[in-house]
């Protein structure tokens, strides 16, 4: 009898194992078989997911889901963006409508432990803040008792907003809306005092107001919002592939590799560089990838901080200074985990 259950046990382990394994690589196996990503994205948020008129989309996270599928498929265009409103955007990926969700998503525990989720990448750093027309005069949120606050449902934000005004006994009312173009657009017409989300989003916003130069950004950050990419919790081996996403981009950085040099770095003697490009190592065939997957994205996209720059830093419309996604040696906590 009890060689009988030692037996069933070590079957049931046994299964359990063989489901797990095959659990961790069935996103990967889909996505090759169906030829395409499908990247769970904003409904239309300026610097990180926004499509134009004929359906071109561009942003941090948009190039994020296209440096996976250069990664993947040696082709950044084999990706089709799902829009999805905050209150949709965790079921969709949870589901499987999605393969990854990239859609500046705060992690927080509640969300890591108790969504089936996993959030291997955090591709910005970011903080809530509040945006008000200067006609106003205020100049700091600690001056907005018993204002009136536009924000979105389904979010951290609500949480947020009554964590701040409570801890500083003050008043305010909200006015919420189910979509973030909702919320925008009745703080633009003036429904309420003050919007508030993540400062990254209230400078893309501003830019869609009536007249961008009537609105200011106020100084306070209420908290800590880091926006990451997240897979299903269990698909190690996708979990994986995001993780080195990033950490790829930032090392590329780092390093100096960038979209211009990486065919002329690829000749380097630099054990870092040779590793990151894969003439050194297979590090690609350890997450189901060639081992040229690094090379492939700095060629399609070019590095973080390139994908940075041209999406909400310096050169793009948001101008946004890198501030805390800074690499590490420049004061910021990007911090590239080592290829070896």
């Amino acid at each position: 009898m009890k060689k009988a259950i030692v037996s069933i046990a070590f079957g049931l382990t046994a299964s359990l194992l063989v489901a797990g394994s095959a659990s961790a690589q069935a996103t990967l196996a889909s996505v090759k078989q169906k030829g395409y990503l499908t990247c769970g994205s904003n409904t239309g948020l300026a610097g990180f997911g926004l499509p134009d008129a004929q359906g071109n989309w561009t942003g941090l996270d948009v190039e994020f889901c296209r440096a996976m599928s250069a990664a993947i498929f040696d082709d950044p265009t084999k990706i089709r963006f799902i829009p999805l409103a905050a209150k949709d955007r965790f079921t969709a990926l949870q589901s499987g409508e999605v393969d990854v969700l990239a859609r500046n998503s705060t992690v927080t525990m509640s969300r890591d432990t108790q969504l089936g989720l996993d959030f291997p990448a955090i591709n910005y750093f970011d903080g809530q803040g509040f945006m008000v027309r200067k006609k106003l005069g205020v100049s700091s949120a600690k001056e907005l008792n018993g204002a009136s606050i536009c924000t979105q449902q389904g979010t951290t934000t609500e949480l947020n907003l009554a964590d701040y005004f409570r801890a500083n006994n003050m008043k305010y009312e909200v006015v919420a809306f189910a979509t973030s173009d909702e919320t925008f657009k009745a703080y633009d017409a003036g429904r309420c005092d003050a919007f508030t989300t993540d400062a990254s989003g209230l400078y893309a916003e501003r830019l869609r107001a009536s007249n961008p130069d009537d609105h200011i950004v106020l100084p306070e950050i209420i908290s800590k919002e880091p926006l990451a990419v997240a897979v299903r919790h269990g698909d190690n081996q996708w979990g994986d592939i995001v993780r080195w996403t990033h950490n790829a981009m930032l090392n590329a950085e780092e390093l100096g590799v960038t979209k211009a040099n990486v065919d002329q770095m690829k000749g380097s003697d630099n054990p870092e560089i040779k590793r990151l490009l894969g003439s050194e190592g297979k590090f690609g065939e350890a997450v189901g990838l060639t081992n040229d997957w690094a090379y492939r994205i700095i060629k399609h996209v070019g590095n973080y901080g390139e994908s940075f720059e041209r999406n909400v830093g310096e050169g793009s419309k948001l101008k946004i200074k890198r501030g805390l996604n800074a690499q590490w040696t420049k004061g910021g906590l990007q911090y590239g985990i080592p290829i070896r």
